[in-house]
């Protein structure tokens, strides 16, 4: 099983938007489930149109076996791990017990491989706590979104060092494969500098989506931007950049 994180310890860059459309992408390939890693459950309230009766948080305390609290997702091929955005566990469970056992997702992973799930996706909260370094070691490669401003760019660089930080002292880590440049407007003089810089940095696939509101008009709608109507369709730039991280993660 394959499994890619999306992270940057800075909110508002798009990685719950961005995770749902390649989640439904890799759906496509392959047997796929998410996990919500963010304890206000935005991608469970965007891809369910049930609510869960258990949720990841209950799977880390031992409450309930991880089958019994996987959701089918509407989109053929594609599960879910939720997370409860009002009265959940999540954050309990990183900032106490998770102490004690930093490689739960490493034998989480485990467990969903042997469940005949080819690719998970893991959606991060922003920071870089016990949570999101837990998650990260358990993860095969790493993608991480910004919006085209120099706080993101400054964002990689201390994400960067932090990975590195986490990855030495865990022993184990993920690869830091790619950086996607979210809602980027060509007609903006101030993305265009940031996109340049971006093109500077080595070792990374690099990837950008264009501003396109079909994001918004999903998680309203409750629907893959994939699935959007024909008049609140993606932008074909956003489809083609969507497809080409899904088909990277999958070589």
């Amino acid at each position: 099983m394959k499994t890619v994180a999306f992270h940057l310890q800075k909110g508002g860059v798009g990685k719950t938007s961005l995770s749902g459309a390649i989640a439904y992408e890799l759906a496509r390939k392959g047997k796929t489930i998410i996990l919500d890693l963010d304890p206000q459950g935005n991608l469970s309230s965007w891809t369910l149109t049930e609510s869960p009766k258990w949720e990841l948080a209950a799977v880390l305390f031992g409450r309930v076996e991880t089958a019994a609290a996987i959701l089918a997702t509407p989109t053929p091929n594609l599960d879910i791990l939720p997370t409860f955005g009002l009265d959940g566990e999540l954050k309990l469970y990183g900032e106490n017990q998770l102490a004690s056992e930093p490689f739960i997702f490493c034998d989480l992973m485990e467990g969903l491989g042997a469940l005949g799930y080819e690719y998970a996706v893991m959606d991060l909260s922003p920071g870089m706590g016990r949570l999101e370094r837990a998650a990260l070691i358990a993860s095969d490669m790493v993608y991480t979104p910004m919006t085209p401003e120099a706080f993101s760019l400054d964002g990689i660089d201390i994400f960067k060092a932090e990975l590195a930080r986490t990855t030495k002292a865990m022993k184990r880590g993920p690869t830091h494969r790619g950086i996607i440049v979210n809602a980027f407007d060509s007609r903006i003089e101030q993305h265009k500098a940031i996109m340049s810089q971006a093109w500077e940095l080595q070792g990374f696939e690099l990837y950008t989506i264009p501003v396109d509101p079909c994001f918004r008009k999903a998680q309203a709608d409750c629907v893959p931007i994939q699935a959007l109507a024909k008049g609140k369709a993606p932008k074909p730039e956003t489809l083609a950049e969507i497809k080409k991280i899904g088909e990277a993660i999958c070589r």
